[in-house]
C-alpha cells in the first residue's frame, strides 16, 4: 500500500490541476448533493472551512444555511490549547485575519469560541478518503485531535463529520491509526457515500 504522505501528494498534484472553472463547477455539485440530505437539514450550528489549495469551496452552502436561518462556524486554530480546533461564528459580517498557516479565521475573543461537541454538523475538507469513511488530511491531525471524543463512544453523538470532495479523491483503502476519527459520510460531485460508523444519521 502507498505511503499517506505518497498518497497525499499525488491527490494535492491532481487537485490543483483542475482549472478554476472545473473546481467552481464540482464544488456547486458537492454543495447540491449535500443540500438534499438530512444530514444538512436537520442541522443547526455548522462549521464549514474557507477553501485554500483546490479545496471543494463550501461557500454555496454556507451562503444557503444563512438563508435557512442556520449558525454557521468556521475553525479557529488555539495553539496553546493542545493545537485543537475551536468554533467561531462566522456572518456576512465577519471580519476575518490570518493565522500562522496563512488561513483565514474570524477575528473573536476568546469567549465567543464553542467547542466541536457543541456542533452538530462539521463540513471537513480532505485530501483523501476510503470506503470505509478513513480521511487523509493535510498531516497536521488537528481534525483527529479536535474530535477526538468521538472515539470514547460505542455510538456517536455530536457532531456528524461530513467530507467535502472530487471524486477523483475516493481510494479503495487508507491505512487507519487508531487517533484517526472516521467521517460520518462523504460528498462528491457525483455520489454521496454514508458510512456504518455509529455516528450515522
Amino acid at each position: 500500500m502507498p505511503s499517506r504522505s505518497s498518497q497525499r501528494r499525488q491527490l494535492r498534484e491532481r487537485r490543483r490541476m483542475l482549472s478554476a472553472a472545473e473546481q467552481q463547477q464540482r464544488s456547486q455539485a458537492v454543495c447540491r448533493r449535500l443540500s438534499r440530505q438530512k444530514l444538512f437539514r436537520t442541522s443547526r450550528r455548522i462549521a464549514a472551512y474557507l477553501p485554500a489549495d483546490g479545496e471543494v469551496d463550501p461557500r454555496p452552502l454556507i451562503e444557503l444555511a444563512w438563508q435557512l436561518g442556520k449558525q454557521v462556524y468556521l475553525p479557529v486554530l488555539i495553539p496553546w490549547l493542545g493545537n485543537r480546533l475551536w468554533f467561531a461564528r462566522y456572518t456576512p459580517d465577519t471580519r476575518l485575519a490570518s493565522n500562522r498557516f496563512g488561513i483565514a479565521e474570524p477575528e473573536i475573543s476568546h469567549r465567543q469560541r464553542i467547542a466541536a461537541h457543541a456542533l452538530d454538523l462539521v463540513l471537513t475538507p480532505l485530501v483523501g478518503f476510503d470506503n470505509n469513511g478513513n480521511r487523509l488530511g493535510m498531516g497536521g491531525g488537528y481534525y483527529d485531535r479536535s474530535f477526538s471524543h468521538l472515539l470514547r463512544h460505542k455510538h456517536w453523538c455530536k457532531p456528524r463529520l461530513a467530507g467535502l470532495a472530487y471524486d477523483f479523491q475516493q481510494l479503495p483503502r487508507l491505512s487507519s491509526r487508531p487517533w484517526d476519527v472516521p467521517l460520518t459520510a462523504v460528498v462528491t460531485d457525483t455520489d454521496w457515500h454514508l458510512f456504518t460508523q455509529g455516528n450515522t444519521p
